[in-house]
C-alpha cells in the first residue's frame, strides 16, 4: 500500500528471503565463506557448525551456499531435524533419492543403502553435502546417529560432509560430555552477530534500494532508532521497518522519524506505551481509507516532491549509459582489453562455443567472488534488460564501468539492485589440459604458481613432473574455488592461479572516471 507513495517497485522489508535483496555484512561474507568451505572441503569429512540468533539471516546463508553449489556436489538439506535417528536417515536418503521402500526403520538397512549411494557417488567423482537447519533442536540420539555417519569413508577419504546450522543452544548442545565424540569432529565454527548500527544503515539503504527508493525515507535519528529497538537482527529490522513505512503512509508523512520508528518497534513487541498508545493503531487503521483515497495520497506525494523533476533533468551520466549497454558493446569492451582478441571470439566464447586460444566462464557469485577472480569482468545486469556492461574497477562502494571507451564511476549499490549476480570473464588461454603423468616445462609453471598460494599451501617438490601429490593439491585448490575437482589443470584451473594476469589487464581503481 505504501509502495508507490514512496517511490519503491515493491516492499523493500517482506521477511521471506529473497536473494535479490541480500545484504552482506563483513560478518556475513566470513559465515558464507564457512559455508562454502564446507560444501568445497569434500572429503574432509569434519563437521562445520554456524550458528547465530533468530533472524540474523543463517537460512538465507543457506540459500545462497544453494544457490553456489558445484555441477559435481549433491545435497540433502533437511530443515525438520526433529526426527528419529530411522526417521532422519529416511528424510536424507529421500533428499538424495534413494529409494528406501523395502528397508523400514532399520537403522542397518538405512545406513547401508545411503552407503552404498555414497560409494557411487565417490565413484563418479561426485560429493555429498548434508545440510542441517536448526539442528539444536535434534535429539541426543539423532546426534548420534549423524556423528555415525561420518564413519562412511574409503581408505583415503570420507563419503559425507555435514553442516550443522542452529541457534546458540546448538553450542551448548555440543559441549555436553556425552556428544563430545561429535564435537570434537567439528573442524570449523562460526557465530552470526547481529549487525552493527553502521551495517543497520547500510542494510535498510541496501533493500531499499533494491526496492527502487531514489532516497531514504528514514531520518537518520529513525535509524539510530530502529537500531536499538531491533539490535541489529535483520528480521526485526524488517518487521518495524515495514511497520513504519506503513504508519508513515497513513499520515502522509514524507520523512519517517524516530518517535513512528520506536512506536512501531512496540507495536511489533505487543508492548503498550505511555505516550500516545492508540496513535499507531488509529495509524493503521486509516489505511483502509488512504486505501480507498487513493488519488488524494498520490497527489499529496507529488506535492512533496516537486522538485524531483529538475532532479531527473540533471540525473548523472551513467544513468543514460546503462539504457544504451548491450552485449555487442560489451564483448568489444572486453576484447579490446586484450590485443589478441576481437569482439566475435570474445561474444562466441561467451556464448558457450569452443574458441582456440581463449576461454569464457559464466560465473554467479558477489562483489567479493569478482575482487579474488581481479580480473575484469562483463556484469549481465537485469535492470535493463539484456544490458551487460564491462566492470574494469572497484573500491569501496564505487564501481568504475567502461562504455564505448569512456568510464563512468558509479555508486555500488545503484548496480547491486540491478544485478543478480551473473557475469563473464574471458582472456587469452592455450586450451592445454594438463594432467597425472604430464612432464614438461608447463607442469613446472604451474607448480611455481602453486608456490605462491597461501591455500591450500604446496609444500611437495617444484619439478616437471605431475604427479600424485601435485594432484591432489590440485583437487584441494579447486575444491577451495568451487571447481569441479577432477585434479585436471584447465582454463578454469588457471584462471584462480592466476595465469592471466602476467599478462593481461587486472581489476582496479585507477582509471579516471566520468
Amino acid at each position: 500500500m505504501y509502495e508507490s507513495y514512496y517511490g519503491l517497485s515493491e516492499r523493500p522489508f517482506a521477511i521471506t528471503p529473497n536473494p535479490r535483496f541480500v545484504y552482506l555484512s563483513q560478518r556475513h561474507q566470513d559465515a558464507l565463506a564457512h559455508l562454502l568451505y564446507g560444501v568445497g572441503s569434500g572429503g574432509s569429512g569434519g563437521f562445520v557448525q554456524l550458528t547465530g540468533e533468530v533472524g540474523t539471516g543463517k537460512t538465507t546463508l543457506c540459500r545462497l551456499v544453494l544457490e553456489q553449489v558445484p555441477d559435481n556436489t549433491r545435497v540433502a538439506l533437511i530443515l525438520n531435524p526433529m526426527l528419529s535417528p530411522p526417521e532422519l536417515l529416511h528424510a536424507i536418503c529421500a533428499e538424495l533419492e534413494i529409494d528406501t521402500a523395502d528397508a523400514g526403520d532399520s537403522l542397518q538397512k538405512l545406513q547401508d543403502r545411503l552407503n552404498r549411494y555414497l560409494l557411487e557417488r565417490h565413484a563418479e567423482g561426485e560429493r555429498v553435502v548434508l545440510m542441517i537447519d536448526e539442528a539444536q533442536n535434534m535429539s541426543r540420539e539423532a546426534l548420534e546417529q549423524v556423528r555415525l555417519l561420518t564413519n562412511l569413508e574409503t581408505a583415503t577419504d570420507k563419503l559425507l560432509q555435514i553442516i550443522l546450522l542452529g541457534q546458540p543452544e546448538l553450542r551448548a548442545l555440543l559441549a555436553r560430555n556425552e556428544l563430545r565424540q561429535l564435537a570434537q569432529r567439528i573442524t570449523a565454527r562460526y557465530h552470526l552477530d547481529p549487525l552493527s548500527r553502521a551495517e543497520t544503515e547500510q542494510y535498510v539503504r541496501h533493500r531499499l534500494a533494491v526496492a527502487g527508493a531514489s532516497r531514504c525515507p528514514f531520518t537518520r535519528d529513525a535509524l539510530k532508532a530502529l537500531y536499538e529497538a531491533s539490535d541489529g537482527v535483520p528480521r526485526l529490522i524488517n518487521i518495524i521497518a515495514d511497520r513504519a513505512l506503513m504508519a508513515g503512509y497513513a499520515h502522509e508523512m514524507e520523512r519517517i522519524n524516530a518517535r513512528v520508528v520506536r512506536e512501531a518497534a512496540r507495536e511489533v513487541a505487543g508492548e503498550e506505551w505511555q505516550e500516545g498508545t492508540g496513535w499507531l493503531r488509529g495509524a493503521l487503521a486509516a489505511m483502509v481509507v488512504f486505501a480507498v483515497l487513493a488519488g488524494g495520497g498520490s497527489l499529496g506525494w507529488m506535492m512533496l516532491n516537486a522538485g524531483e523533476a529538475e532532479e531527473e533533468l540533471s540525473r548523472p551520466a551513467w544513468v543514460s549509459m546503462l539504457a544504451d549497454t548491450g552485449p555487442d558493446t560489451a564483448w568489444a569492451e572486453m576484447a579490446s582489453l586484450w590485443s589478441r582478441l576481437s569482439r566475435e571470439q570474445v561474444q562466441a566464447a561467451c556464448e558457450g562455443q569452443a574458441r582456440d586460444n581463449l576461454a569464457c566462464l559464466a560465473k554467479r557469485g558477489n562483489w567479493a567472488y569478482i575482487e579474488q577472480i581481479g580480473l575484469p569482468v562483463v556484469l549481465r545486469l537485469n535492470d535493463p534488460e539484456q544490458a551487460h556492461v564491462l566492470l574494469v574497477g572497484m573500491e569501496e562502494d564505487q564501481l568504475l564501468l567502461r562504455h564505448r571507451g569512456q568510464d563512468y564511476r558509479v555508486p555500488l549499490r545503484q548496480i547491486d539492485r540491478r544485478w543478480l549476480g551473473h557475469f563473464y570473464v574471458a582472456w587469452p588461454d592455450d586450451g592445454i589440459i594438463l594432467r597425472y603423468g604430464d612432464q614438461g616445462e608447463n607442469v613446472r609453471r604451474m607448480k611455481e604458481l602453486a608456490e605462491v598460494v597461501s591455500e591450500p599451501v604446496w609444500t611437495g617438490q617444484t619439478d616437471d613432473r605431475y604427479d600424485g601429490e601435485f594432484q591432489q593439491w590440485v583437487m584441494e585448490f579447486q575444491r577451495h574455488h568451487g571447481l569441479s575437482d577432477d585434479g585436471m589443470i584447465g582454463p578454469a584451473t588457471r584462471l584462480f592461479l592466476k595465469v592471466p594476469h602476467m599478462s593481461g589487464p587486472s581489476l582496479s581503481m585507477n582509471q579516471d572516471g566520468a
